[in-house]
Formats: C-alpha cells, structure tokens, sequence
C-alpha cells in the first residue's frame, strides 16, 4: 500500500525500454495501431510498483473501488518497426476528484523521435455500485505525489505531441 513521504522524491514519469515484437506488428512491419495499448499499459504495471511501491490491487481492494477507462485519445506520430528497441514513458498527467488521465508516450531507443502520444481518462468507480466517486486516503496521497497536473482543459493532445517533439529536440 503507498504511504506518502514527505521527504522522498517521487519521479512524475516512468520509462521501460522494449522490443517490438514480430508478432505484434502488420504485414508493413508496423506495430499494430492497437498493440501500442498492450505496450503502454503492461510498461506501467511493471513500472508502478518499482517507482512507488504501489500494488493497485491491494488498492482495489482497500477501498473497493477502481480505475475504469472512460476515454482513449492517441496520435500516432512515427511507426515503430519490427525489431525496434523502443522506450515507453507514461505518466499522470492530470487528475481531479474523481477521474485521472495518464500520458503515455514512445520513442525510439535514442529518445530522439517520438513514435506516438496516448491520453487514457479514467474514472474512479466503486465495485458494489459502479458508480463514480472521489479519490480518497491513499489514493489522493499518490495522485499528489505523482501527478504532473498539466492543464488539460487549456491543452489539446496535438499541443502535447508538438511540446514532446520540441522537448526532444532540446535535449540533444
């Protein structure tokens, strides 16, 4: 269960490194539009408790309650290839009361190009009722601790892209 530091430093973004695999890529040795979601969503379960200490099942279970995807939004900005080695950041972006929405995105090896840009919203939903409700305990402890709140209302995923593709460029 997380349990909030004050004086520890929790890092905002994760990053994997992982190998596109043939058999998740079409016949242009693309990865698959779809495949990406694998990629992104098994990168931060590995992620997450490595960097915070967080089980989200024990989480689930404490508060009977749990994260349900209420919207994707995706741009795909280069193919990765077959045979690729990639890196895979993601991170929370934004949440409020009751709804979170986490960045994924990837680029090559190099972290030089960026291949694509994923939104992933998601609603807080109790397990009896299934019905929306507010962060609470521990939950809003992480979200403090890890979230970058970047304002989503003022920002569109296209504005996102066009700011990671500058930050790379910056990073030389």
């Amino acid at each position: 269960m997380f349990e909030y530091n004050p004086d520890k430093h929790y890092p905002k973004e994760t990053e994997s490194r992982s190998l596109i695999r043939f058999q998740d890529c079409d016949p242009m040795r693309h990865l698959n539009n779809a495949k990406y979601f694998d990629y992104y969503f098994n990168a931060r379960e590995d992620q997450v408790p490595k960097l915070y200490g967080v089980e989200m099942f024990d989480m689930i279970k404490k508060y009977q309650a749990a994260w349900v995807v209420y919207n994707h939004n995706i741009s795909y900005v280069r193919p990765a290839m077959v045979g690729e080695w990639v890196r895979i950041m993601s991170r929370i972006l934004w949440h409020d009361e009751n709804t979170v929405v986490v960045e994924y995105y990837m680029t090559d090896d190099s972290k030089k190009e960026l291949k694509n840009v994923l939104w992933t919203t998601l609603k807080y939903v109790g397990l009896a009722d299934g019905k929306i409700q507010p962060h609470k305990g521990a939950i809003k402890d992480f979200l403090k601790a890890t979230s970058d709140n970047f304002d989503i209302t003022q920002h569109a995923i296209v504005e996102r892209v066009k700011l990671l593709k500058k930050r790379m460029q910056t990073e030389d």
